[in-house]
């Protein structure tokens, strides 16, 4: 049996190693690797290479079958008797993926994590399978069909605007997303509201205790529960829950202002959750209004969601903007008759232009509403360099002078 695996990233490579394991044939395509010639069996797709990729067109017009990554993985795990959980959304699906499987001492895979492929390598010779918590994206789903009893649950967190430079509309994106539940013996999308109050006190004072993740939350307890866990057990995962990093994460505060990576919002909707988390940490005066504090760092590669979205959150609780990456102009455009905006082009720039502005007490928040890669490698990369720059930049002259008199 020959098979040839779309991409060389480590979802590809985890495929063709599964693959090779069976007994197939494995070629890979990568760059500008052209579809060879000759017989094909199978054609299994990383989530980077899309629909209309001339890969997939060559697949489809030579009549090969395509299917993901995760869906080789699924297939296989389920058939040596492996349990699955799935978790799709726009925005919280890695916390809640971690927080699960945390929780059950499962892997944590899929779009976040391992691939699902290479958990099935790592675990077929286990006398006890973990669980497999399964972060899934829309980029999956696209070549993805598996039989309805595949996951024991899955999640649907919540459906924004998100990956249109992609899908093409609204309404195909969230097609996509719905497509997971026909895969899932219990379907969980929304919250119970007689249930609500009670599952909301698991986890009072955690991490999703706030209005934005508060429905993340609840979804998270209908899967533990899904996977057989009690209240005790649920609400001690909360109490233990580190978030990860790049999501509303303090680097510290410096000249008095407090500043926040949140590189991980990478679209719109995620942008105004982010904004919303920050604003509602801050708490107002005894008796007095609260005063908008926020300085939003914004921009890079826009994904196609309307930036108009952030219209009401920006007008509400934003101060100023400070815009990079290759959007600038067009967010500029959109959102300087809402708050004052300036263009600073790059991550240090606006850095600098907010230690200027800020006063004491005001947050400076990177929440950008945007994909990384205009500029960086990834988001982790963006929020890196984000507080590379809040640090030094919050240094003293005499810290600096002190610092390069060391080197």
């Amino acid at each position: 049996m020959n098979a040839i695996v779309l991409g060389n990233g480590r979802s590809g490579k985890a495929a063709a190693a599964l693959l090779q394991r069976d007994g197939w044939s494995v070629r890979i395509l990568d760059g500008d690797d052209l579809w060879p010639d000759g017989g094909c069996d199978l054609c299994v797709t990383s989530p980077g290479v899309a629909l209309d990729h001339p890969w997939q067109k060559a697949a489809r017009a030579a009549g090969v079958p395509v299917v993901s990554e995760l869906q080789l993985g699924a297939e296989r795990f389920h058939a040596v008797g492996g349990k699955m959980l799935a978790v799709t959304g726009s925005k919280g699906k890695s916390s809640v993926v971690k927080l699960v499987a945390d929780a059950l001492g499962g892997v944590p895979c899929g779009n976040y994590g391992k691939p699902l492929c290479e958990v099935v390598l790592e675990t077929r010779d286990r006398p006890m399978l973990p669980w497999a918590v399964v972060e899934v994206s829309s980029f999956q789903m696209e070549t993805t069909s598996l039989l309805p009893d595949t996951f024991e649950a899955a999640a649907i967190l919540n459906l924004q605007e998100d990956h249109l430079d992609r899908h093409g509309s609204v309404e195909a994106y969230h097609a996509l997303k719905r497509k997971l539940l026909s895969f899932a013996k219990v379907k969980i999308v929304g919250t119970d509201p007689a249930k609500a109050c009670k599952d909301a006190g698991l986890f009072a004072e955690s991490y999703f205790d706030n209005p934005v993740l508060r429905d993340n939350g609840l979804c998270a307890v209908a899967m533990m529960r899904a996977a057989g866990l009690g209240d005790d057990a649920i609400k001690a995962a909360f109490a233990r829950f580190e978030p990860l990093p790049h999501r509303l994460q303090t680097v510290g505060t410096f000249s008095g202002i407090t500043w926040i990576d949140d590189s991980k919002a990478t679209s719109i909707s995620a942008l105004i959750a982010g904004v919303t988390m920050a604003a509602a940490g801050l708490k107002p005066p005894s008796g007095g209004k609260h005063k908008t504090k926020i300085h939003l760092i914004a921009g890079g590669l826009a994904k196609g969601d309307d930036p108009a979205l952030a219209d009401e959150c920006l007008a509400k609780f934003v101060k100023k903007v400070y815009l990079i990456g290759q959007c600038s102009p067009v967010f500029d455009a959109a959102w300087r008759g809402i708050v004052p905006c300036e263009v600073c082009g790059t991550m240090e720039r606006a850095v600098a232009a907010a230690y200027r502005c800020a006063e004491p007490e005001d947050v400076v928040l990177l929440s950008p509403g945007t994909a990384s890669f205009d500029q960086f490698k990834s988001f982790g990369e963006r929020g890196d360099c984000f507080a590379a720059a809040v640090v030094l930049n919050g240094r003293s002259p005499a810290e600096e002078s002190e610092i390069s008199g060391r080197r």
